[in-house]
């Protein structure tokens, strides 16, 4: 029961896939989708099948999804659809944070190398230990301070 059928996205991009028995299998071009994203997107299909990822040849991923419990045709195309919307969304979370990564390395490095500002909770409590050490007029002792009643 081989069957090949074909998703159509918006920007012309052509999702090949075989159907079989419980099965689903297509090719990605890494050149399209970087393999971090496939590997992004098969993370998030573990709890329902077996992901099998392969190199048929250079440039190109082969997934198969196999189905954990009985599937029919619909299911697999449902499961393949679902793989590859997931797939652009961790394909754009891949570019984004390429595209952010200096931002980033700059943001943690001002924050670990920059001189702390003290802040306002640290001045209200350097305010309140001085308080305490300030010498009281009127001597009442405090049972807490006497050193051992």
């Amino acid at each position: 029961m081989s069957q090949t059928a074909e998703l159509q996205a918006p920007t012309s991009i052509t999702l090949n896939y075989e159907v079989d028995e419980r099965q689903v299998s297509f090719d990605i071009s890494d050149d399209l989708f970087p393999v971090d994203a496939v590997y992004g997107a098969a993370y998030l299909f573990v709890d329902r099948c077996w992901i099998f990822l392969s190199r048929p040849c250079k440039g190109t991923v082969g997934v198969h999804l196999k189905t954990k419990e009985d599937a029919d045709e619909a299911a697999l195309e449902a499961l393949a659809g679902e793989f590859s919307n997931e797939l652009l969304n961790q394909t754009m979370r891949v570019r984004i944070g390429e595209s952010t990564a200096t931002l980033r390395e700059y943001t943690m490095a001002r924050a670990f190398f920059t001189t702390p500002v003290q802040s306002s909770i640290d001045a209200l409590l350097a305010e309140l230990d001085a308080e305490e050490l300030e010498e009281d007029e009127l001597e009442i002792s405090v049972p807490w301070e006497d050193g051992g009643a």
